[in-house]
């Protein structure tokens, strides 16, 4: 069975070289461009298991290549950006990147990440055989969640909180994102009130289901949902 083909695309030759040692230690194949115009036209000719790109590049920029990618391809991308505050702008202009992450990075994570994200996207079979999606149901009459036929009553914003990240699993939502579009006046609540409500979140799903870590908090960015 042939390794999966990672495309990085990094202009910081010595992380480059790093994350594409991770990487070949867990059994992909791995295509480092230090350019973006490099990596965009070994693109054109190429298609690998996943993307992974930088933002800010030399040549042309990580937003280009990812629009470009979407108007012809489905094949995974996962953004890296050494800015936290570009997070909000991407989920914002929602060009269909498949994950976020923000430098300084742990290679471990990366790699982590790209199986997560190749899991998803079927490119690599799981080890184990997942939970169906359906073991997940949400109910807005009753402010409930069912997690294999065990309900979990929430709050208002509970509810809200987790429908939100339950619609797109994989996707980081930052505390600004959540704090517009969740809280009614957020001028009055802060970032320690999304991490209040996503605590007791927590808590009272780990009770119904303490094997499933469905929420999972992305340092410097925000929160995500991961489909179990």
């Amino acid at each position: 069975m042939n390794s999966p083909t990672i495309c990085l695309i990094e202009d910081e030759t010595d992380l480059a070289n790093l994350l594409a040692d991770y990487l070949k230690a867990s059994n992909f194949n791995v295509v480092v461009f230090n350019r973006g115009d490099e990596g965009y036209q070994w693109l054109q000719h190429n298609e690998p298991a996943l993307i992974l790109l930088d933002l800010m590049l030399p040549g042309m920029d990580g937003l280009q290549i990812c629009r470009q990618q979407r108007q012809h391809s489905a094949v995974p991308i996962i953004m890296m950006t050494a800015k936290v505050e570009e997070i909000d702008r991407l989920l914002g202009l929602e060009l269909g990147a498949d994950d976020y992450m923000c430098k300084p990075l742990s290679a471990r994570e990366v790699v982590a990440r790209v199986k997560a994200v190749l899991r998803r996207t079927l490119a690599i079979a799981p080890t184990t055989e997942p939970a169906p999606q359906s073991i997940i149901t949400l109910d807005e009459h009753s402010l409930s969640v069912c997690i294999a036929d065990e309900p979990v009553v929430l709050t208002h914003v509970e509810f809200q909180l987790f429908a939100l990240l339950h619609s797109q699993p994989g996707r980081i939502f930052s505390r600004q994102y959540i704090l517009d579009n969740i809280y009614k006046d957020y001028r009055i609540v802060g970032d320690r009130t999304v991490d209040g409500h996503i605590k007791k979140l927590r808590k009272k799903l780990n009770e119904a289901k303490p094997q499933l870590e469905l929420i999972r908090s992305v340092y410097g960015c925000g929160y995500k949902y991961e489909a179990p």
